[in-house]
């Protein structure tokens, strides 16, 4: 540490001089100010200057490593009472340290997820064989975070297809039990990379396994669980105090899929079809200002290497693995948002996934050097499950009738159904659809959407709630379906109806879908906001 002083008989004469509405106590509200000695050193060469004030002197205290210049008075009064708004340091700070807000703990963990052996690959019915080797690895991800108030909270990211609701919930028993987290208090989300291992029974009509294969899947699902569990109660050992902010970024290679032909909606490109290119951004720092994690988001498929037979996050995984090479001993986490009708474009390989890794990492980048806004407590929490209707579902005749269907999924889905039918005496009339709201005080929204969920959910929420403050993700807590709106379930295709038998549904939903959703959103915002 060295100190610097810079004093006069007269008091500090330059600040008084040249600004008469700079005051004792203007100086002493700019209490925590970060200095780059050069633009290149950003932002691994932070230092902290505190001010004080005593009759004649301005003490000046640099914390960390040592400046590249000498800090003489003049060129201390230059920084503190230059320019023409007396102490204009607004500009020179940005998104930095006093953008951000104190009083927050938080933990991070992480764990190789990677399957130690060949497993079916989830997400294609293309794929005809299980994996050949890894690409890059996979992660499970945890961050801990802790109010003033004692209020902790998990998120766990994923390089998966998702979370099914029964690992879910084992997951979330076992934590409440050793951690006493509520299920309010834990989310789990998954990149919806395709390029993961088949998790559960998700999918299931999907993929061609034999019965030593799917043994496999579940003896990784159950080691699966461990991890994550483990991972949570790291993150909580290594609470530690820090400062949130959040702001947004914005990457332009999401692209709507729905593609209008003659006779249908097929999956292709709409260049005029409604995305969201919206990059949320939340920055963890320690108390000192060094960025320690930063998670993000975005509303798009992981489907840029398609069916390929190595393991990999796809452009996920490597806007992860960019951010954490540019930030070494930060974690990056990644958070998928309504992207159920979005896919990257162009797509096709590893190589584009990097690509547009990198131009994700970069519109992170751009955005954790701009304009951050501080997050405060209280973090108010709220969980719930609730019916979302089916259509009418198939008659038993309908059913039997699909067994004579060329495409081998319909055969599948349709003896499943029937299994049900024998079973319970009828189809599911309803879904428990899982919803999540994590409220930081009036600063951020955290919205965590169940399912697949299209992008108008997301774009129609930031329009009735605001877009600034706000963050919409999806493929959170259950991945059971696609969850299409009115327009998109009017519109059929494969997001709207056209996949449920991959799931292993009865059928689409009811018309009453996007309202029953949208209602308990706001339903939830607004007693987390009053209560």
């Amino acid at each position: 540490m060295r100190e610097v002083t810079c004093s006069s008989a007269q008091g500090p004469p330059p600040l008084h001089r040249q600004q008469s509405a700079v005051t004792r106590h203007a100086v002493l509200r700019v209490c925590t100010v970060q200095l780059y000695p050069r633009p290149s050193d950003f932002p691994t060469s932070i230092h902290r200057l505190a001010l004080s004030w005593s009759p004649g002197i301005v003490w000046a205290r640099f914390l960390g490593e040592t400046m590249s210049d000498p800090v003489t008075r003049r060129s201390f009064l230059r920084t503190v009472s230059g320019g023409a708004a007396g102490l204009a340091l607004t500009t020179e700070l940005s998104s930095r340290a006093l953008a951000s807000s104190p009083g927050w703990k938080a933990g991070l963990a992480r764990a190789i997820i990677t399957p130690q052996k060949s497993l079916w690959m989830a997400g294609y019915a293309s794929r005809k064989k299980p994996s050949e080797g890894v690409a890059q690895d996979l992660y499970a991800k945890a961050l801990a975070l802790e109010d003033q108030t004692g209020k902790r909270v998990v998120l766990v990211t994923s390089d998966l297809l998702g979370f099914p609701a029964a690992v879910s919930h084992n997951i979330a028993a076992r934590v409440e039990k050793q951690y006493h987290l509520t299920r309010g208090e834990l989310l789990l989300s998954s990149s919806h990379t395709h390029c993961g291992p088949v998790i559960g029974k998700m999918l299931g009509t999907m993929y061609p396994m034999n019965p030593q294969q799917w043994a496999d899947v579940e003896a990784y699902t159950s080691d699966l669980e461990d991890k994550v569990v483990a991972l949570v109660g790291t993150s909580l050992k290594s609470l530690q105090p820090a400062r949130l902010s959040f702001g947004h970024g914005e990457a332009g290679f999401a692209m709507n899929r729905r593609a209008r032909t003659k006779e249908e909606i097929v999956i292709g490109v709409n260049q005029d079809g409604p995305v969201d290119h919206d990059v949320p951004v939340l920055r963890i720092d320690d108390k000192h200002g060094k960025l320690r994690a930063v998670v993000l988001g975005y509303a798009c498929h992981n489907t840029t290497a398609q069916d390929m037979l190595q393991f990999n996050g796809d452009y996920a995984g490597s806007t992860q693995a960019w951010l954490e090479a540019h930030h070494p001993g930060a974690t990056a986490l990644f958070v998928a948002g309504c992207g159920g009708d979005a896919n990257p474009y162009p797509r096709g390989s590893i190589e584009l996934a990097k690509q547009h890794g990198e131009e994700l990492g970069a519109a992170v980048e751009k955005a954790l050097a701009g304009k951050l806004q501080p997050v405060h407590a209280p973090l108010k929490t709220a969980y719930e499950e609730f019916p979302v209707a089916f259509a009418t579902p198939p008659r038993r005749e309908e059913l039997q009738a699909q067994l004579q269907n060329q495409d081998v999924n319909h055969r599948n889905w349709a003896e499943a159904m029937l299994k049900i039918l024998d079973r319970d005496g009828r189809l599911p009339s309803e879904y428990p659809y899982p919803l999540e709201i994590w409220q930081f005080s009036n600063d951020l929204t955290f919205i965590a959407l169940g399912g697949e969920v299209v992008v108008d959910y997301d774009l129609r929420l930031k329009k009735e709630l605001g877009a600034e403050k706000l963050w919409v993700a999806a493929y959170c807590n259950d991945v059971f379906a696609y969850i299409p709106s009115l327009r998109v379930l009017k519109e059929g295709g494969y997001e709207g109806g056209g996949a449920m038998i991959y799931y292993g549904q009865p059928g689409p939903f009811a018309p009453s879908i996007e309202e029953t959703i949208i209602g308990k959103v706001h339903d939830l915002v607004l007693r987390r906001t009053n209560g």
